[in-house]
């Protein structure tokens, strides 16, 4: 569709079309793809739902930081590490395999994202983007659902630590999901500032 946008440019336009110049190239410029246009950046997209649907579980809108028409972010309960976040398809999917092609593209273009903020934001030297597909690989919620986790140097003492830290942390996510118990490590309001200063970076 960009492309067919950009094409349209090249068209010669009729007397006084500046205006109609002027919209096309906003719609340029408000993303890459149509796909993958932030809902931020568009005012013709509907109201955003005050929950979304991870799994069989309600995240909070106010713990959402990005969201595009396929995907969206969120920060975590339980981070591995400072600035661990998930990224997920709106619809529910289980496995990775059964995705869209569509909705392939726009996860991974939108962890991309986040990843390349998040690292930056955070000063850190590197990015980890992980999937747990499926019981055997330690996934608990049955949600696709990208971890990203900007990394520094000292982290973790051996790298692959990491892993055993992300399957505990999903295992205590989802105890703490299915027994709604009170938040001890992280509240609704502290993940809301978080996401409140990611969601600035992205708008």
């Amino acid at each position: 569709m960009l492309s067919l946008a950009r094409s349209l440019l090249l068209l010669p336009l009729p007397n006084n079309s500046a205006l109609a110049a002027l919209a096309l190239h906003r719609r340029l410029r408000c993303g890459r793809s149509f796909l993958h246009r932030p809902l931020c950046a568009r005012a013709e997209m509907e109201t955003e739902p005050e929950t979304y649907k991870f799994g069989p579980y309600k995240i909070s809108g106010s713990e959402v930081f990005l969201r595009t028409e396929l995907s969206f972010a969120f920060v975590n309960l339980r981070p591995v590490v400072p600035a661990h976040v998930l990224v997920c398809p709106r619809r529910e999917v289980k496995r990775f395999v059964d995705l869209t092609a569509d909705e392939t593209i726009d996860l991974w273009l939108t962890a991309k994202k986040i990843g390349d903020q998040l690292e930056s934001y955070h000063k850190a030297s590197s990015l980890t983007f992980t999937i747990q597909d499926g019981p055997q690989a330690g996934q608990t919620v049955p949600h696709v659902h990208i971890h990203i986790l900007p990394r520094k140097i000292g982290d973790f003492e051996n790298n692959d630590e990491i892993y055993d830290a992300i399957d505990k942390e999903e295992k205590e996510l989802k105890k703490k999901l299915d027994l709604d118990e009170e938040r001890k490590d992280r509240t609704a309001d502290e993940m809301a500032r978080e996401a409140d200063n990611y969601r600035v970076l992205f708008s």
